[in-house]
């Protein structure tokens, strides 16, 4: 393919290593945007075949003269390769991912498991769960989900929130179903491409501040480019900002926009033409000399600050009825405004990073101001010289905690920027566009690694007063108790892929069984959710010479449950969850719930019957290491979108709390009927053989019958695997567990009928234990008083 002036473009073909060329095709469609796609790919074996990738792919049968379109799943195709040994495989990639053919392009495998997406920004919104909100290269905008409760984070549970995948997201305070979205290049019309996306009618209203088409900024008194500011105003959810190469505002949702600044940027006429001298390619991101980032202050209503592309920094403090230069001396133009952050705390506050990679220059670019830009302090001590910054934000709980976004991960800073430190974990390396803080999470939007959410950012609140001495517990978030999903845990084995989180709900992952009991989803292609439950970290100055423990207790001071380090090696002497005690930081997870009940002896298949979540309130961790203890407080809160009482949960869990009970109590019956049982088969043994009296025999078969009676109504003992459920009838105890999943699957008052129910089935426990009494005093004491009498030991009870 050669770009050249006019119709001289096309694709050229040499049959002779390229001392002659031929031209076989001038479609145009092949050579579109030249410096974006333009890769050829010949067939292998065959010519006269021949591909061409491009916004569309095509395809040749006959040496490159006529093409066809060559279906692929996205489009924007960028490259193709081609089994050279069968060519009926192929691999090809464009915008929208990677994926295969094995039968030459006519089907290909889905682009819907690649956790890929390329974000601009990121925004939230304040429900809860709160949605994460971003535009996605040459995808649509979306809202995922920041948790589900279900154990993944699929795209069933997201929703396309406009068709934007170019810009700012701005989703409106107070009203989540409101979206206000950048979509230069994904929106039919001209101009600014601004959406109002409605979620309940599922309309988008195109409210472009000046709906026509553009392709020259020297021309275009009005430039937007790809990546525009959109804020609301945090004093007053009907005043919408956005900025071009001037700021407009808006009162009515776009109905109308108010120019309230001059060009706020160089507009050198030398930067404003057309990108290219051959193909005049200027669809949105191309357009230069406008606004990149904009703060519309939170502190003093009218106070705004605008930083533009080409590096010039304005403010204004009477909401643009004037506006003031405040860029710092020494920035070079040309530089890129990347992100303007107002500090929460503290009035005139402001933090800007910039960039220079576009001219060669890798460095980072981060400055302070406490006067609105008057004064400018470089803080870059920390950050690697060759990795530029995109966005900075203040933690909005712990003055002077600093994030940072480059083009290769994150940094922090605990002394407001005097120095920085890497923060990448397991954040893939990529480029961090934008990152905001939520409910002590720290959201990141990267451009080509998706979304990542660091849950509970409050260690950093406290390593930000100051690095503990020794061991530490870092005090627990307060957390909100919902009730796992009735299918949570169902599926899902160690060993290979797993398929399905819960019913409907698809998801890949591998299920990982820690030491400490817990189970962990690594997903394939789909998000994680937040773990179930309260996360507790610790840190220890040293791996601990002896078991460390940690107690839950309640607001009057009362142990909930507790847990030990002391992991038992065999894992069948395990039960429940453990603790790591590993030198540095350690994380465990409680899932806000009570001790189990008792083991059911000589039964894999039974399990203990679980403790029910406990109530809403004040909680106490306290880990003791080498005999110190150190104590934080937490609160377990109500789900805010559930309307439930204490008093109704109370109810829930003491049914629960008599139903667990209750399967303690058949339970120790069971054990007690299988222990003698055990000790007359002992003594059926030692009488083979033996000359003693025949009514020994009978008195042992006599109470061995009685116990087998009572045992199999109490339990059905041929379920020994899932298989066999559907292959004998379920006794009391079966009928009893399953039981607790009705009560507890929603934060509810139990039904009438749950309590019905659980008075038939414990009515029935209470007979049968009644009547194991009856087998103790009758059966076996007859049998003791036998044994007795011939001198020999008596059955144990």
């Amino acid at each position: 393919m050669i770009e050249a002036e006019g119709r001289k473009r096309g694709l050229y073909r040499s049959d002779d290593m390229g001392d002659t060329w031929t031209k076989t095709s001038s479609k145009p469609e092949l050579g579109w945007r030249p410096w974006y796609y333009e890769h050829v790919t010949a067939h292998p074996t065959d010519p006269d075949t021949v591909f061409v990738m491009n916004a569309k792919a095509w395809k040749s049968i006959d040496g490159g003269k006529e093409f066809e379109e060559f279906h692929t799943p996205h489009g924007d195709n960028h490259d193709l390769w081609i089994d050279p040994n069968d060519p009926h495989r192929m691999i090809a990639c464009d915008d929208g991912g990677a994926f295969v053919s094995l039968n030459e392009g006519r089907s290909w495998s889905t682009i819907y498991n690649q956790l890929t997406a390329q974000f601009y920004h990121v925004a939230v919104d304040d429900q809860y769960p709160y949605m994460v909100y971003g535009t996605q290269q040459d995808n649509s905008s979306i809202a995922v989900p920041s948790r589900t409760h279900t154990g993944a984070i699929t795209w069933a549970d997201c929703y396309a929130a406009g068709t934007g995948e170019s810009g700012y997201i701005a989703p409106k305070p107070g009203d989540p179903n409101t979206v206000m979205v950048g979509a230069i290049g994904s929106s039919p019309g001209g101009g600014d491409s601004l959406q109002k996306y409605d979620h309940v009618s599922k309309q988008i209203q195109l409210i472009s501040v000046w709906p026509e088409g553009y392709h020259d900024g020297n021309s275009s008194d009005i430039r937007f480019q790809w990546t525009y500011p959109i804020v609301y105003s945090p004093h007053d959810a009907e005043q919408l900002y956005v900025a071009g190469n001037k700021v407009f505002k808006s009162t009515d949702e776009g109905q109308s926009w108010e120019t309230i600044s001059p060009d706020l940027t160089h507009a050198d006429p030398e930067t404003m033409g057309v990108s290219g001298p051959l193909t005049m390619d200027s669809a949105g991101a191309e357009m230069y000399a406008t606004i990149f980032s904009m703060v519309v202050s939170a502190h003093r209503e009218g106070v705004l600050m605008t930083g533009s592309d080409d590096g010039r920094v304005h403010v204004s403090t009477d909401d643009g009825g004037s506006w003031a230069e405040v860029t710092p001396p020494e920035m070079e133009k040309f530089t890129q405004i990347t992100m303007l952050a107002e500090s929460p705390h503290e009035d005139g506050a402001i933090y800007m990073t910039a960039a220079r990679h576009k001219h060669g220059d890798y460095a980072p670019y981060v400055y302070k101001t406490t006067d609105l830009g008057q004064n400018w302090t470089a803080i870059t001590n920390g950050l690697p010289a060759d990795d530029f910054c995109r966005v900075i934000r203040e933690d909005p709980k712990r003055r002077g905690l600093l994030y940072v976004g480059t083009e290769l991960g994150v940094y922090v800073s605990f002394d407001d920027g005097d120095n920085w430190q890497p923060m990448q974990g397991n954040l893939p390396v990529g480029p961090v566009y934008d990152l905001v803080v939520k409910n002590d999470d720290l959201v990141i939007g990267t451009h080509g690694r998706s979304f990542w959410i660091l849950d509970d950012v409050t260690p950093l609140h406290e390593l930000a007063e100051g690095e503990p001495a020794g061991d530490h517990l870092f005090k627990p978030r307060d957390t909100v108790r919902v009730p796992e999903h009735i299918f949570a845990g169902f599926w899902g084995r160690p060993g290979g892929k797993n398929y399905h989180v819960t019913l409907g709900q698809n998801a890949t992952f591998l299920l990982e069984e820690q030491d400490t009991g817990h189970k962990v989803k690594h997903m394939i292609d789909a998000g994680d959710d937040v773990p179930h439950g309260v996360t507790i970290n610790y840190f220890l100055d040293g791996a601990p010479s002896e078991p460390i423990t940690l107690a839950i207790t309640d607001d009057d001071g009362g142990e909930v449950i507790s847990f030990t380090s002391d992991i038992p090696e065999e894992k069948k002497d395990r039960h429940g969850l453990y603790l790591t005690a590993a030198e540095g930081m350690n994380t465990f997870l409680w899932p806000m719930v009570l001790p189990d009940g008792p083991k059911m002896d000589d039964s894999e298949f039974h399990g203990r019957a679980g403790g029910p979540l406990v109530l809403p309130g004040a909680y106490t961790a306290t880990l003791t290491v080498s005999g110190t203890e150190m104590s934080q407080s937490f609160t377990l809160v109500t789900d805010p979108r559930i309307d439930v009482t204490v008093d109704d949960l109370r109810e829930q869990q003491t049914l629960l709390l008599d139903i667990q009970a209750t399967i303690g109590r058949v339970v120790d019956g069971v054990n007690t009927c299988r222990r003698i049982t055990a000790q007359l088969d002992g003594w059926r043994d030692r009488l083979q053989g033996g000359d003693e009296s025949e009514d020994l025999g009978d008195a042992i078969d006599a109470a061995r019958r009685a116990l087998a009676d009572v045992e199999g109504s109490l339990v059905q003992a041929e379920f020994k695997s899932e298989g066999d459920t559907l292959n004998y009838r379920e006794q009391l105890f079966e009928k009893l567990v399953g039981l607790p999943p009705v009560v507890s699957s929603a934060d509810s008052a139990p039904t009438k009928q749950s309590h019905d129910v659980f008075a038939k089935l414990s009515g029935q426990a209470d007979e049968l234990l009644s009547k194991l009494d009856g087998v103790l005093a009758g059966e076996v004491a007859n049998l003791n008083s036998t044994l007795a009498e011939s001198g020999m030991d008596i059955v144990g009870t």
